[in-house]
């Protein structure tokens, strides 16, 4: 780790304990009322005691649960289809006007079908999360496969491989930074919709704490709800930076 990246982490740790602190600051001169604003501290009491209790721990596993689950359905779909339409230019043309009506469509428009179809149930949820976390990934993945090089395609058809072949040694490689890209895209949209979902249907999971503390007025739980999914937003992207640098490694040692 060098000496600018190590400035720039303290910089950064500087900036969020200024941060928690004017926070306490103006909690405790009670610029805003408490029943609104908890200061840092009551927040991490209420935090503390929701683990200890169980209940928050029960709240993490299903957010986590619901946002993984969506993710992972998202991504072997969307890898799937856009290394098909990709590796195709006929694909591509056929499919375009189709994925163009589609991509702009809101995952919120969706819920209401989605309810319509599963009812206020997991499936719902997961119906939605993958839908609305599964464009970034396929159209990163089109891109991907799109703009390989034709070069190699070339050299493929002259050593005989097969379509398969083609994709898993030649595209798929080419294609991982782009694919990378969207899975990170897909992964913070995942947890936005298990969120909305778990709100909405009532399902178990930090979203629904955070929506009967704020009906209760328990600002200080409801805290305690925002700063573990802030968490989590900070832990699956630190989580997605290192798998990128494992997967793609190879990039550093070909420069």
């Amino acid at each position: 780790m060098t000496a600018a990246v190590v400035v720039w982490r303290l910089i950064s740790l500087a900036v969020a304990v200024a941060f928690v602190g004017l926070w306490q600051v103006v909690a405790n001169a009670k610029l805003v009322s408490p029943v609104f604003l908890p200061g840092p501290d009551r927040a991490w009491a209420a935090l503390v005691r929701g683990f200890a209790g169980g209940e928050l721990w029960a709240k993490l596993v299903g957010t986590l649960q619901h946002m993984a689950l969506g993710w992972l359905l998202a991504s072997v779909v969307g890898i799937a289809l856009g290394a098909l339409i990709g590796s195709s230019r006929a694909m591509r043309a056929y499919v375009a006007p189709t994925l163009e009506f589609l991509r702009p469509l809101p995952a919120s428009a969706v819920i209401p079908v989605a309810i319509a179809l599963f009812g206020l149930t997991e499936a719902m949820a997961l119906c939605v999360i993958a839908f609305g976390s599964i464009w970034p990934l396929l159209l990163a993945t089109i891109h991907g496969f799109a703009a390989v090089e034709p070069r190699l395609y070339e050299v493929a058809r002259a050593l005989g491989l097969s379509r398969a072949a083609v994709i898993f040694k030649i595209a798929l490689p080419s294609a991982s930074p782009d694919i990378v890209a969207g899975m990170r895209l897909s992964l913070t949209v995942a947890l936005i919709l298990s969120v909305v979902c778990e709100m909405l249907a009532g399902l178990d999971g930090l979203g629904h704490w955070v929506l009967l503390s704020a009906r209760a007025f328990r600002s200080a739980d409801l805290f305690a709800g925002v700063i573990l999914l802030g968490a989590i937003g900070y832990l699956t992207a630190q989580g997605m930076t290192a798998a990128e640098r494992y997967v793609l490694k190879w990039r550093g040692q070909g420069h």
